[in-house]
């Protein structure tokens, strides 16, 4: 039981961000000469974490970057602490590819904490009694149809015809989801945000913030990202989708039907893929090689390894509760990041805020050189940076499950 539960985690955490989805003492501007990793923090009972409400934004008529219209948009979302006066005490956390806003905070009192809650909250390092924090759901959220999530995408009714969208509905990208946030803060009033921080495909989303409106981005935090949504990035996000769109119940997108079947073995495969690819090797050292129980590979073509059968029963768990469309929206919303610019340092060159960058020595969905490659060119932009190194076996995931290590390093950086 525990396995499968901590293999489900794995599934939820699942990065496919990438589209993308440790720090350096000292200040920022500082140039390193070197990557220390994060000291493991000392084990220490942190308060409970508090009740957060999930709330509804919703607004008539947006346009996609690439033109197309829907006419109507709604978003959850979820804040904590207090918004000052001068509305500029706001901390904005985007999330990873199979994420929702539930950054913080618990829904219910004996309910689960949400995925960055080790490091928001009060007297945490995103202090709550300091910071007005908010966390949305992006668009075509893979979780549409959890009653916790609130999204617009392929699984939601085009007013139109009556029916879900489909295929049909139109392409967005990373930056569509900013334009989407960037209504939500509107809506509450925050004119500055003193922190713009996520993991994986939040780390695109908090990049292409500080590019689309740096005068109101003071700090940027990308964990477990790229700068670039490179061709080999791209040809992997492309392998992530293959299995939905092989699922002869995809059917082109068309299965929400009475009585059709939704693509389920295909999302399946797919999730299983993204799993073990965020994951690294010392996460599977738990199932060694020994069989699934009662069964025999050795004899038997069709027995399983262990972590085959742990894989299987989880990423089936999690296509459950997912929606396959969704899913490959959200591939190509990854493969269009930064897309409107002619390059990283282009890009850059129009950015603001300072920097903290944190990769993780075991990711393999953006492995630590992707983070190298955005210091350097936020560097050649002039722009102030630090970097840390996050450690252990989790792989890509530690910027997410093992976010805890990077707390003082966050608390130094929001000092600044």
């Amino acid at each position: 039981m525990t396995t499968r539960r901590s293999l489900l985690v794995a599934a939820w955490a699942a990065p496919l961000a990438a589209a993308a989805p440790g720090l350096l003492p000292g200040t920022l501007a500082r140039p390193a000469l070197a990557r220390p990793a994060l000291a493991q923090p000392a084990l220490a009972q942190p308060a409970p974490a508090p009740l957060v409400e999930r709330r509804e934004f919703s607004f008539q008529g947006y346009t996609t970057r690439g033109g197309a219209a829907i006419p109507a948009i709604r978003t959850g979302y979820q804040t904590l602490g207090t918004l000052n006066a001068a509305g500029d005490n706001a901390v904005l956390v985007t999330h990873f590819f199979s994420g929702n806003g539930h950054a913080f905070g618990r829904l219910q009192p004996d309910g689960p904490a949400g995925w960055w809650d080790a490091i928001i909250g009060p007297g945490r390092p995103i202090d709550t009694d300091r910071y007005f924090v908010i966390a949305s759901d992006t668009m075509v959220n893979l979780n549409a149809p959890d009653r916790h999530t609130i999204t617009t995408g392929p699984a939601s009714v085009n007013p139109s015809t009556g029916r879900p969208w489909g295929m049909s509905f139109p392409v967005v990208s990373i930056r569509d989801f900013v334009e989407v946030q960037k209504r939500l803060l509107d809506h509450l009033k925050v004119r500055k945000l003193a922190l713009v921080a996520g993991p994986s495909m939040g780390s695109l989303q908090a990049i292409e913030w500080a590019v689309a409106y740096p005068e109101m981005v003071e700090r940027v935090m990308p964990v477990i990202g790229t700068g670039e949504m490179d061709a080999w990035m791209l040809g992997w996000l492309d392998l992530w989708a293959s299995p939905i769109r092989t699922d002869l119940a995809w059917r082109n997108g068309d299965y929400y039907g009475q009585g059709r079947e939704a693509p389920l073995r295909g999302l399946a495969e797919a999730l299983k893929l993204v799993t073990l690819h965020s994951r690294d090797r010392g996460w599977a050292r738990q199932f060694g090689r020994r069989p699934a129980e009662g069964q025999d590979p050795a004899r038997r073509m069709q027995d399983r390894f262990a972590i085959e059968a742990a894989l299987d029963a989880a990423a089936m768990a999690r296509a459950r509760l997912s929606d396959a469309n969704s899913f490959l929206y959200l591939v190509r919303a990854n493969q269009l990041f930064l897309g409107e610019h002619e390059g990283l340092d282009a890009a850059l060159a129009k950015a603001g805020g300072r920097w903290l960058v944190l990769p993780s020595r075991g990711d393999r969905v953006f492995p630590a050189e992707y983070s190298d490659e955005l210091v350097a060119a936020l560097r050649r932009a002039g722009r102030p940076v630090a970097q840390a190194v996050l450690e252990g076996p989790q792989g890509h995931l530690e910027g997410v499950v093992a976010i805890a290590q990077a707390g003082e390093a966050i608390r130094d950086f929001l000092a600044r």
